[in-house]
């Protein structure tokens, strides 16, 4: 637990992130007086921290913009519901987002891996056991009381309706129970045992009204509409339609001792643009403060003279977070050879993902499923990596073929046990530029090597549909992120044989139904383990028989989430030399709302 709610910057696991933090703080140190006394009429001379990364501010903002945080990146759409339990709730009450309207028991810090306070004050873990103790005087935005007994019922309604998201949780927790208005109780499934994974869906969803839920019928909780949601947050909705959505400072927020304050915002606004080129051009023009969006080349902003900014001051810029996959269907002839899945990720040209479709944002991708940085780091296996593991070889690739007997036909393209190793369509939906213009790398470095792939862009909804029913031939996909479960949660969504479905019925995880009797004993003792030694040698034998069996393949190390920020009105904004929060929009990030500062007055 942390004895605050800022971030430490004396924390040693802060420099974990592969050395980058480390570097980018020294290259800001550089630089960080490089227009330290700022351009506002509210200039003390005080050396301004939290700025763009050339080291300069804007002028700020007048009358009710300045008192305004301008954000884009988290809705796309018409926000039709505010309804947290729904699958299409807008910002902010969709999932795992910025904390303003409402809250969880606890929070996540990405540099630390450590668990936080949240609604939550602290807990306990003891054995199976995990305890819980609510913060002093919580309210909800309409003045009732917050308590353990509100909590509990909103995580026992995935018990009463399976189809809701937080359903999920029952799948770790056997129970949970309020004790008393301040004592949360869970047991953590006797079978499983899995605390991490209670520990994180604790810091994913959110805590509602009892008195509000149970006037909804069960079966209608995520089809509901709600247009005036009430939490918890320090924000409350104001407006919301198909060009923004307003947020407006709850004054009366329960949580202004716990974090030494209100928002320094009196209001959120979020406007809702066509997609990412609209919102960078914003960005671009000093029109956000905030923005969580792919932009090309983002230095280009900086070295333009925009006060722009992102936690790292090098590439890659962001803190890595997401591995993207490569899916192999392996019920399809040919892609049920793991050899034929080791030539492809043996074929894959990952340096030009990173540098072209990535802008330099992803480090060269390991064969592994733990990410060789930050929190994770511990648990990687370099050597075993090296030497079980593939590479970038496209000669290597083609050898494997030939070495299994693969015969090449006139048209270029190889065929293995009277298998021809094509066509393959491979998958991603179309928008997602980054995405899809790793999905044409991938089909290049394929057709170099004699395997015959190609691109296919469906709308989002047609591409979801067709890798969560195993109807696909290859698929560019996410899994599990960075989170407090992870990598164990990483494994489990790419090996898991007990969350596998049949071909057609939407499936979860192992969306390529790949096949293996050894696995569940394998995610069963990395679930149970409890100290680092442990935990360290079962993900060594999953990820040697991952690396053996390759039924995904990572392609980029993709940032958590897209944090920049331009100081046109705000700085003190949290960085590599600022390191009093971690660079995030959700969890342990929302501290920053507490600690920026106007630029003026």
């Amino acid at each position: 637990m942390s004895d605050s709610v800022f971030f430490n910057p004396s924390r040693r696991s802060l420099f974990k992130v592969a050395g980058v933090v480390a570097g980018g703080a020294a290259l800001a140190a550089c630089s960080s007086s490089k227009g330290a006394s700022g351009n506002g009429s509210g200039d003390t001379g005080e050396a301004k921290k939290g700025v763009g990364n050339n080291g300069q501010v804007g002028k700020g903002r007048t009358g009710t913009a300045a008192d305004t945080l301008f954000i884009a990146g988290f809705q796309w759409g018409n926000p039709t519901t505010f309804n947290v339990m729904s699958p299409t709730a807008a910002w902010p009450a969709s999932s795992n987002v910025l904390q303003a309207i409402f809250e969880t028991p606890l929070r996540w810090n990405i540099l630390t891996g450590e668990i936080m306070p949240g609604l939550a004050k602290s807990y306990k873990v003891d054995g199976l056991t995990i305890t819980l103790t609510m913060q002093d005087n919580i309210t909800f935005s309409d003045g009732t009381p917050c308590t353990a007994k509100d909590f509990a019922y909103t995580y026992n309604t995935g018990k009463a309706n399976p189809g809701l998201a937080i359903a999920a949780f029952f799948n770790a927790a056997e129970s949970i129970e309020a004790t008393d208005d301040k004592t949360v109780v869970i047991k953590v499934d006797s079978t499983s045992k899995n605390v991490g994974q209670v520990l994180r869906l604790l810091t994913e969803n959110y805590v509602q009204s009892q008195a509000i839920l149970s006037k909804i019928a069960t079966d209608k909780l995520a089809t509901e509409i709600i247009s005036a949601p009430v939490g918890t947050g320090p924000f409350t909705l104001g407006t919301a339609d198909q060009t923004q959505v307003v947020l407006k400072r709850n004054d009366k927020y329960w949580g202004k001792d716990f974090y030494g304050g209100l928002p320094v915002m009196s209001q959120i606004i979020h406007p809702i643009f066509k997609g990412n080129e609209d919102a960078n051009l914003k960005f671009a023009n000093g029109e956000l403060d905030i923005c969580q969006t792919f932009q090309s080349q983002i230095w280009k902003t900086w070295e333009g003279g925009k006060p722009t900014g992102t936690y790292l001051k090098d590439k890659p810029y962001y803190i890595p977070g997401g591995m993207p996959m490569l899916v192999f269907n392996c019920t399809k002839p040919g892609l049920d050879n793991p050899i034929v899945r080791k030539a492809i990720a043996s074929c894959i040209d990952y340096g030009a993902i990173s540098e072209t479709a990535m802008s330099g944002y992803s480090a060269t991708v390991q064969p592994s499923l733990i990410l060789p940085t930050g929190a994770e780091s511990k648990f990687f296996n370099q050597a075993d990596a090296t030497a079980n593991g593939w590479k970038f070889d496209a000669k290597a690739a083609e050898k494997m073929l030939t070495d299994a007997g693969a015969t090449k036909g006139s048209d270029g393209i190889y065929t293995l046990n009277g298998t021809r190793l094509g066509p393959w369509k491979l998958i991603t939906p179309t928008g997602w530029t980054d995405w899809n213009a790793s999905c044409d790398i991938i089909a290049k470095s394929c057709k170099a090597i004699g395997i015959d792939v190609a691109t296919n862009f469906p709308q989002q909804a047609e591409c979801t549909q067709a890798i969560q029913g195993g109807t696909f031939d290859l698929g560019h996909w996410y899994v599990s992120g960075v989170n407090p479960s992870s990598p164990w949660a990483r494994f489990d969504d790419v090996l898991s044989q007990d969350k596998m479905k049949p071909i057609g019925t939407p499936g979860f995880a192992n969306y390529g139904r790949w096949k293996n009797s050894e696995v569940t004993a394998l995610l069963t003792a990395a679930a149970q383990a409890t100290d680092d030694a442990s935990k360290k040698s079962a993900y060594d034998k999953l990820d040697a028989l991952y690396r053996k069996e390759i039924p995904m393949c990572p392609t980029m190390y993709r940032p958590d989430e897209f944090y920049e920020y331009a100081a046109v009105n705000f700085y003190n904004f949290p960085d590599a030399n600022n390191t009093y929060a971690p660079p995030m929009f959700r969890g342990a990030g929302n501290t920053w709302m507490y600690k920026l500062k106007k630029i003026a007055g």
